[in-house]
């Protein structure tokens, strides 16, 4: 008997799910550039300083669990979404190239922060350690290379923030871990309560880590409500009445530095309409008049006819005038200087710019970089940097100097406090920038600093935005962009310190240990991980 198989016909297969798998692999790319995209979101002109929070809610998720390799990629595509955004008023004369390469070159630094949150995310208290890695970043991007690039720290998207008050702890590092650090605890607060709910029934869910999740949340927002008492805008020694000119500029773009007469003359004739309103009794006699950065790019040390034009206005107002100028001497580099300019006895006292930015003031290796851009070449001599602290003494009040960049450099605004200052000024030209939302992320790190060292703050610009900032980070008076105009108002003067102007660097040096430190619990994890199989075999 002969028995014949039939073969069986195999089921119609599934449909296979590998268009679903495809699409898997996007989410989290896509959602590592939406979480930079909010960040960017969270910063000035919009007040949306909260955004912050769900976007490093989102890179949570994004990170945890990931191997620090795929850290790495993501956190570099969280970066560019960001960056590239925040950054776009770096081309704004110059085509995309410099801004891109820019952007690309600092999302890099989030790219290694990336790989660094996504090694210590399965830590305990990882939202901590999460945070501090963040630091670690901000701290090595605003150092290396050419003196750093801080510009995009967290902590400057939070001027109108509940958290601000926390820059008076510790400065731009605590207020930046602060934000970093609430936004990793809401998602794992989220990730607690999405773990207790799964499966038939509900699970428990180890007590340290929702207490870990729920003081990753609530000892940020305790802390920034009792760090209010250091947020104070009292007159401790008096007031000064301030004068901030904004001359304008005929033209936007690079080609402002062939109009410098112009310029010149713009703010020397705001100056002595200021000076005729306070005859009038239209505007109060100020006790010292700021002009901004390149109000004056003609050397008045060499020009007689520039420097006549300066002391006639300044003569005219009758007070101390700071005059921000280009001084070219015969052999060496040119110096970025503001000029304490006296009525009496002319200029008295210089400041030169300490920061001097790479690509815009000097060409960091010229040759290579014309192969890229011919824009270099209008950089024709390099600016070199100066090294003394900028504090004058104008009509009996310190006013410490920050020239532009300068403010968005911890320690170039510090320092003028610990030397004394009773008031910053931030005289900048933002001309070269157009209409870009670059002077408005500027105006934002002055608020962030009147806070960061209670002093406040008057931002004189060529093309505005031109503002007076009180201790407590309020903007009290402001102009609009490339409109002449002079605000003049009276300004409280403050000699205290705060704890971030106190302790300087210690905070930022304290987060970084924090995070070195989790870097190095996972690599001595991983380690003991690799040495145990040969450790049983061996036995």
């Amino acid at each position: 008997m002969s028995t014949t198989i039939t073969p069986v016909e195999p089921a119609e297969p599934a449909p296979a799910p590998g268009g679903r798998r495809r699409a898997r692999r996007f989410v989290r790319p896509g959602a590592a550039a939406l979480s930079g995209l909010l960040l960017f979101a969270s910063f000035p002109p919009r007040p949306l300083w909260w955004l912050a929070l769900p976007a490093f809610a989102l890179l949570g998720w994004t990170l945890r669990g990931r191997r620090p390799r795929a850290g790495f990629g993501l956190g570099f595509l969280a970066g560019l979404g960001f960056l590239l955004p925040l950054l776009k008023w770096t081309g704004e004369e110059v085509g995309p190239l410099p801004w891109v390469a820019l952007a690309a070159v600092s999302a890099l630094f989030i790219g290694v922060v990336g790989a660094g949150i996504a090694a210590v995310s399965r830590l305990p208290a990882w939202p901590v350690f999460a945070a501090a890695v963040w630091i670690l970043g901000e701290a090595a991007r605003a150092r290396v290379p050419f003196g750093g690039f801080p510009w995009g720290k967290i902590a400057f998207g939070q001027a109108d923030g509940v958290f601000l008050s926390l820059a008076a702890v510790g400065g731009t590092p605590v207020l930046g871990f602060a934000v970093a650090l609430c936004g990793f605890g809401l998602y794992e607060v989220v990730r607690q309560v999405l773990a207790h709910r799964a499966g038939p029934a509900p699970r428990q869910v180890p007590r340290a880590a929702v207490a870990v999740a729920a003081l990753s949340v609530l000892v940020p927002v305790a802390g920034a409500l009792a760090a209010l008492p250091l947020v104070d805008d009292s007159a401790e020694d008096g007031t000064a009445t301030v004068a901030a000119i904004q001359g304008n500029v005929p033209r936007l773009g690079l080609d402002f530095n062939a109009q410098r007469r112009a310029v010149l003359d713009n703010h020397a004739a705001r100056t002595e309409q200021l000076a005729d309103d306070v005859k009038a009794g239209k505007e109060p006699q100020p006790d010292f008049v700021l002009w901004p950065e390149n109000s004056s790019d003609l050397d008045p040390y060499r020009n007689g006819d520039a420097r006549l034009v300066i002391d006639d206005a300044v003569k005219k107002i009758g007070v101390p005038t700071v005059v921000g100028s280009v001084l070219s001497p015969d052999t060496g580099k040119l110096r970025n200087s503001l000029i304490e300019w006296d009525p009496a006895n002319g200029p008295v006292a210089t400041y030169d710019k300490r920061h001097v930015q790479p690509f815009g003031e000097y060409i960091p290796m010229r040759s290579f970089v014309r192969i890229f851009s011919s824009d270099v070449d209008r950089v024709r001599r390099d600016f070199g940097p100066g090294d003394k602290v900028g504090v004058f003494d104008l009509a009996g009040t310190k006013v410490g100097l920050a020239t532009c960049y300068e403010a968005a450099f911890d320690w170039a605004v510090r320092d003028t406090v610990t030397h004394g200052a009773q008031l910053i000024a931030v005289p900048s030209n933002n001309a070269t920038f157009g209409r870009s939302e670059m002077t408005y992320q500027q105006l934002a790190m002055s608020r962030v600093r009147a806070v960061e060292h209670s002093r406040s703050v008057v931002v004189p610009v060529t093309s505005g935005v031109s503002a007076m900032i009180m201790p407590d980070g309020k903007v009290v008076e402001q102009t609009k962009m490339f409109t002449p105009d002079a605000l003049v108002r009276e300004m409280p003067l403050r000699s205290s310190q705060t704890p971030a102007t106190r302790m300087g660097t210690l905070p930022e040096a304290l987060l970084v240990a924090i995070a070195v430190g989790g870097l190095g619990w996972v690599g001595a994890r991983t380690v003991r991980a690799r040495r145990s199989p040969a450790a049983d075999d061996a036995s």
